[in-house]
C-alpha cells in the first residue's frame, strides 16, 4: 500500500493546506493499492509562487548546470526503473511485461532526448544586423494523464527543465503513485527549490486553478479533447500559450498490395496493445471491400492470441482497463455498437470468464462498421477494434479523414504506395508499414488531436520565447 499524503513544494514535501484523501485503486483487483491527498487552489498558488520566485535564478542558469541536472536525473530514474514499473502496473493495470519494457522506460528516453537537444541547441542567433535570443517560457502548468503516465510526465518535464522553465506538475489522479516516484528522483537529483513542484488532485480543485492562474505562463495538457477544450477557454483570459495533445481515431488502411496476413493481425495487436488505452491506436481498420470476409478472419484469429489477464500473470497480453469510469464507458459503446447493426465478430459486452473483479474488457472486434456508427466516431479508449470497408482508395483516404480528429494514420502497402497515400492523411503522424514511433520526431495531432509538438527539437522548442534585439550587431 504505497501513501503519499504530501506535496512537492519549493523542494520540500509539505502539508496539503486541506486535509482531503483519496484511495488510488488498482484496477485489476477493483481495491485500493494507495492513498493520495487532493490539493485545493491554495496548494496551487504555494506551487506557483515557488515556481515564479525560482524561475529568476533557473531562466539564468548555463547549459552545462542544465546538463549537470539532467543527467543526475536519468542517474537516479534508471535507479528506480523496477520501481516505477511496478506501481505503474498497480495504479493502472499494464502487465508487467509491458510497464518494464515500454511504461517505465519511455520516460529515460525523453529524457536522454531532451539532453541530447540540449547539448546543441541553438539558443542565439544573428540576423543581419540584430539578434534573436530564445528564452524560456517561464511558469509552465503541466497537467498529465494516466493512460502512459510517466511517459507524458517526462516528455513534458524534460523539455521544460532543459529550457529553463519551471513547473507545476499535476498528474492524473487516477495513477499518481510513479510521478510521487519520479518527485523523488528529482529531489535526490538536488534541483533547486521552486523549480520542479508537484501537486496531486482533480481537475476541478487543482486543474482549473492551474490553468486559470495569471503567474502561469504556459499550459501543457494531455488528455480527452472535452477537457483540452476547458483548458484552452480557462487559459485564455491570462492569454497564456497552451500546448495540447487530445484524442484520436486513428485509420489503419491496408491497402490492396499489402502483405495482408501481417498488416491485419499486426493492426489488431497495435490497437489492443496497452488495452486499447493509446491516443494513438489504430482504431479504425480500413480494408478493400472485396477483402472484407478475408481480412475479418485474420483480424479475428489474431484476437484469439490476446490474452486479458492479471497483470502479473505469465502469458497476459493484456490488463484491465484503467478505472471503473472507464469499464462503464467502454462497455456502453460495445453495446452501442450492437444496437447500430455493427457485425461482432469477438469479445462483446461484459468481462472475460474468470476475470471478474477487476476492470477487464473482452477484446473486441466489429466487422462491416460505417464511419457514420458511433464506435467509428468515438474515442472509446478500450480493446475494440472497428474493421471498415473501402470502395477504393479515394473512398479509403476520405473515411479516414472523416473525424474530427487528427493525430496519428497508419498505411500497410508497398512503400510508394503507402507514401502516396499518407501524403493525403490529414494526421500529425503517419506509421507506414508498421514502423515505430521515435523520440526524436515530434509527436502531436491536427485538428481536434491538438496543437503544439511534444518529442524531439520541436517539443523543446514549445517551452521557448523568441526575443528580437533590434540593432544588437555592429554595422
Amino acid at each position: 500500500m504505497y501513501e503519499y499524503t504530501n506535496f512537492y513544494i519549493n523542494g520540500k514535501w509539505v502539508r496539503p493546506e486541506a486535509e482531503q484523501t483519496l484511495e488510488v485503486i488498482n484496477p485489476a483487483t477493483a481495491q485500493p493499492m494507495g492513498m493520495i491527498s487532493l490539493g485545493s487552489k491554495a496548494d496551487v498558488d504555494k506551487a506557483v509562487a515557488a515556481a515564479k520566485a525560482a524561475f529568476t535564478t533557473w531562466s539564468q542558469t548555463s547549459r552545462e548546470e542544465r546538463i549537470g541536472y539532467l543527467e543526475a536525473i536519468i542517474a537516479g530514474y534508471q535507479s528506480r526503473l523496477e520501481d516505477l514499473a511496478t506501481a505503474i502496473s498497480q495504479e493502472m493495470g499494464a502487465p508487467m511485461w509491458l510497464a518494464k519494457a515500454a511504461q517505465a522506460p519511455a520516460a529515460l528516453g525523453h529524457f536522454m532526448q531532451a539532453l541530447e537537444v540540449l547539448k546543441t541547441y541553438e539558443f542565439d542567433e544573428v540576423r543581419g544586423a540584430h539578434r534573436l535570443h530564445k528564452e524560456p517560457i517561464g511558469v509552465c502548468a503541466l497537467i498529465t494523464p494516466w493512460n502512459w503516465p510517466i511517459n507524458q510526465i517526462a516528455c513534458k518535464v524534460a523539455p521544460a527543465l532543459a529550457t529553463g522553465c519551471t513547473m507545476v506538475l499535476k498528474p492524473s489522479e487516477v495513477a499518481p503513485i510513479d510521478a510521487m516516484i519520479f518527485a523523488e528522483i528529482v529531489d535526490a537529483a538536488g534541483l533547486p527549490a521552486g523549480v520542479f513542484n508537484l501537486v496531486n488532485g482533480d481537475g476541478a480543485g487543482v486543474g482549473s486553478a492551474l490553468t486559470s492562474h495569471p503567474d502561469v505562463d504556459m499550459v501543457s495538457f494531455t488528455g480527452s479533447t472535452r477537457a483540452g477544450v476547458a483548458i484552452a477557454k480557462a487559459a485564455a483570459d491570462t492569454v497564456k500559450r497552451v500546448a495540447q495533445e487530445l484524442g484520436g481515431k486513428s485509420a489503419n488502411i491496408i491497402l490492396d498490395d499489402a502483405d495482408f496476413e501481417s498488416a491485419v493481425a499486426g493492426g489488431v495487436k497495435g490497437c489492443f496493445m496497452n488495452s486499447g488505452q493509446s491516443c494513438n491506436a489504430p482504431t479504425r481498420m480500413l480494408v478493400p471491400a472485396a477483402r472484407l470476409a478475408e481480412a475479418t478472419a485474420i483480424a479475428k484469429a489474431a484476437a484469439e492470441t490476446i490474452v486479458a489477464g492479471m497483470p502479473d500473470a505469465e502469458g497476459t497480453t493484456i490488463g484491465p482497463v484503467a478505472s471503473e469510469v472507464q469499464y462503464n464507458k467502454i462497455q456502453g459503446l460495445i453495446q452501442t455498437g450492437i444496437d447500430e447493426g455493427a457485425e461482432l465478430v469477438i469479445g462483446g459486452p461484459g468481462k472475460p470468464e474468470g476475470l471478474e473483479a477487476g476492470y477487464f474488457v473482452k477484446p473486441t472486434i466489429f466487422s462491416n462498421v460505417n464511419n457514420q456508427m458511433t464506435i467509428a466516431r468515438e474515442e472509446i479508449f478500450g480493446p475494440v477494434l472497428s474493421i471498415l470497408p473501402y470502395q477504393d482508395e479515394d473512398d479509403a483516404v476520405a473515411i479516414a479523414n472523416d473525424t474530427p480528429y487528427g493525430l496519428s494514420g497508419y498505411v500497410s502497402g508497398s512503400q510508394e504506395h503507402a507514401l502516396k497515400i499518407a501524403a493525403r492523411l490529414r494526421t500529425g503522424n503517419v506509421h507506414i508499414n508498421g514502423a515505430e514511433i521515435d523520440f526524436s520526431c515530434p509527436f502531436g495531432g491536427f485538428k481536434q488531436s491538438g496543437n503544439g509538438r511534444e518529442w524531439g527539437r520541436e517539443g523543446f522548442e514549445e517551452y521557448l520565447e523568441v526575443k528580437t534585439v533590434f540593432g544588437s550587431q555592429s554595422a
